[in-house]
């Protein structure tokens, strides 16, 4: 079918990144708002408004009933979930399909199997993809984990199986703490996600943690290459590049060709993104998740192939074939991004809401900002606290940080406390520009540093 009208489920920087590419395609937009959304960037830019609830994310948001009813209420034919909130909802997607609506993204039936975290490690060891040593299913007991401990080796890790976002996640690193923290991980799992099973999996110590974007049509699947997020703070990604400067050819081929076979196997259709370990020690990666929805790190993807993910999604869930084949694909140059979130980092990473008074965007050649911010824009306190991601393309990795540094002199935003202090000292921090980091550096980095100054 041919989309018309698209209903964007989510807000920031995301909802205004999805309703340019609708745009461009020609589709009508109608931007879901909470009540302290009213003023957002994206409600300005869509074509209609609709009010789906109070400020609160359970009541707005995470409302399925009330973003169906936005939707059928505005004649929209498809809806977009963009990342977070109700993007990997398996019973959402149905309920929108059931509806007769499109959604945007793959069918329920591919979330629900990839978004398990154990049903997807069963889906890539079927595929014969490499995954962490560690649980075939959800555990059963304590007693289960113990043994399954004791076989694979400390330390492990305990993850919920219907986890995002880094939390429901423990690292066990003898006995004693696994039998203190599995009853947590089980706790905030249940809490988080509705779902209290566990599974456990080897901790590969100083990891780099590398990702393959895909795009299918439920009939083929491409790769775009990979990138790395191993710069994260409390398993959350703060810095990401592509492609991932330390991989050999081979191993990036080898990495890209399962990503793409393990895909195929269910089926994809829309963006999606495979998540792996690599071990240095090992010289192996191993997969772990698989992200069945467009990335907040989508655009440096976008920066070194030339592909609009975005809008090739909503192609996709209109019917259309993908518009490339993998012999089209081709990568070229460098590019990082940055998230710049409203946090505090001289003081724990506090959050900063409040009014921008000043806004600066940087330019020049390489350089893209995606962001909802405007002068007098004022942040809430309710929802994540991403303002924005500063991208940057050069031609090699070196210039690109050059750039990156660049940019971020340029970057003015003022009224809120950011992130990029922070990132300014990194962009300089000799690990960083050696390309010497691993998934456990960051906090490291933070704790040597009890400010952003960079250890030159």
């Amino acid at each position: 079918m041919t989309i018309k009208k698209i209903l964007i489920a989510n807000r920031g920087e995301i909802a205004v990144r999805i309703i340019r590419a609708a745009k461009e395609l020609g589709i009508q937009t109608v931007q879901a708002v909470s009540s302290a959304d009213r003023d957002m960037l994206a409600a300005q830019m869509a074509d209609a408004t609709v009010e789906i609830g109070p400020a609160a994310a359970g009541k707005s948001y995470l409302n399925k009933d009330a973003i169906l009813k936005a939707a059928l209420d505005s004649g929209a034919d498809a809806i977009h979930p963009g990342y977070g909130f109700l993007s990997e909802n398996a019973d959402f997607a149905a309920a929108v399909v059931e509806a007769g609506i499109v959604f945007i993204g793959p069918q329920p039936e591919t979330i629900r199997a990839m978004g398990d975290k154990v049903s997807a490690r069963r889906y890539a060891i079927a595929a014969g993809v490499p995954v962490v040593p560690g649980s075939e299913g959800k555990l059963a007991s304590l007693d289960e984990a113990l043994t399954l401990a004791d076989r694979v080796g400390y330390p492990v890790m305990i993850k919920a199986s219907g986890g995002g976002g880094g939390r429901g996640i423990r690292v066990a690193y003898d006995e004693a703490q696994l039998r203190t923290l599995m009853p947590q991980a089980k706790a905030e799992a249940a809490a988080s996600f509705g779902d209290d099973g566990l599974y456990l999996e080897a901790y590969i110590q100083n990891a780099r943690h590398v990702e393959v974007q895909l795009l299918g049509d439920g009939h083929d699947v491409v790769h775009l290459y990979e990138r790395e997020c191993s710069l994260q703070r409390r398993r959350q990604k703060v810095w990401e590049e592509a492609p991932a400067a330390f991989l050999s050819e081979s191993t990036r081929e080898a990495l890209c060709d399962s990503a793409v076979r393990l895909a195929k196997t269910v089926e994809y259709s829309g963006a999606g993104t495979l998540e792996y370990l690599y071990d240095h020690q090992r010289e192996a990666f191993y997969f772990i998740e698989m992200n069945t929805r467009v990335q907040v790190e989508h655009p440096i993807t976008e920066m070194i192939t030339g592909v609009d993910i975005v809008r090739e999604g909503i192609r996709v869930a209109g019917g259309n074939r993908l518009s490339m084949s993998q012999a089209d694909i081709r990568r070229n140059g460098h590019s990082i991004e940055v998230r710049i979130n409203a946090e505090d980092p001289k003081l724990g990473f506090r959050p900063t809401p409040g009014t921008v008074s000043r806004l600066v965007v940087p330019g020049g050649a390489g350089v893209r900002f995606d962001t909802m911010l405007y002068p007098s824009y004022v942040v809430p306190p309710f929802y994540d606290s991403l303002l924005g991601k500063l991208i940057v393309w050069d031609d090699s990795r070196e210039n690109a940080l050059r750039r990156l540094s660049r940019a971020l002199d340029e970057l003015k935003i003022e009224g809120v406390a950011t992130t990029v202090p922070l990132h300014k000292a990194l962009a300089k921090d000799r690990d960083v520009v050696d390309c010497a980091v691993h998934t456990g550096w960051l906090e490291q980095w933070l704790e040597r540093n009890q400010t952003t100054e960079p250890r030159g």
